[in-house]
């Protein structure tokens, strides 16, 4: 069963990237976020912080900042929801939330099950000044080689709402990571969508506190591949778990 579920879903994505055609947005979006990791630890609680920067030739795309804050928690043992706000500030204006999210990560097999850890991420985001929604399902594969671990999201997204025309948008993200120690892990990551085409180093560690209480962190420069991308990203995580 686990082995059709597999084949679904792999085809179900490829399907997508194949022959879905995306609509001109208003505007660009930098695709830049994180890598999903297919992992639920149970009774498992959090509050994370993500920042990005981002700067470019155009002067309305330059300087732009996002961040968003978020609280989770595990509901079972493979099952973990968390809440987002998420706000922006662009060139020359003030910060303001812009947006709600919730997420939900479920962990479809135990780690070291078979060759591949599976896992699934379904996220819904309401703008707050528009009528927009957006409805996404990605999915998680992580694979260790060794000291080597690669990771691999695949998103199938879908946006309504009068504000904007219905469309279909699909995009990646990767990351291949080193284990030199618990405290600090080097990556090369790489993000795809409809706009973004970004690469670059990430950092990132583990930093524990007692029991069951620790900060993981991640702090990556991403640049372009393509010209529609920002000329630099920067990304800051922090995730305190206890």
């Amino acid at each position: 069963m686990f082995k059709l579920i597999r084949m679904f879903c792999v085809t179900l994505f490829a399907g997508c990237f194949a022959t879905y055609s995306h609509a001109d947005k208003l505007e660009h979006h930098n695709g830049v976020d994180k890598v999903y990791h297919p992992y639920v630890q149970p009774l498992e609680r959090e509050i994370e912080f993500r920042s990005l920067y981002q700067t470019d030739s155009d002067p309305d795309e330059d300087g732009i900042f996002r961040q968003r804050l978020g609280v989770g928690a595990a509901i079972s043992e493979h099952v973990f929801v968390e809440g987002y706000l998420i706000g922006k500030r662009p060139p020359g204006r003030g910060f303001r939330i812009d947006e709600f999210e919730i997420e939900s990560r479920i962990q479809l097999t135990e780690q070291g099950e078979f060759a591949a850890d599976w896992g699934l991420l379904f996220e819904v985001a309401k703008d707050r000044s528009e009528s927009l929604i957006e409805v996404a399902s990605v999915l998680l594969v992580e694979k260790e080689f060794g000291s080597w671990v690669g990771t691999l999201n695949l998103g199938l997204e879908y946006e309504f709402g009068s504000d904007i025309q219905n469309e279909f948008d699909v995009g990646a993200a990767a990351q291949f990571r080193y284990r030199y120690s618990e405290a600090l892990e080097p990556a090369i990551e790489m993000y795809k969508d409809e706009f973004t085409f970004a690469s670059g180093p990430v950092l990132q560690g583990l930093q524990r506190f007692g029991l069951n209480r620790k900060l993981h962190w991640e702090a990556g420069v991403l640049f372009p591949l393509n010209n529609t991308t920002p000329d630099t990203t920067v990304r800051l995580l922090l995730e305190f778990e206890f």
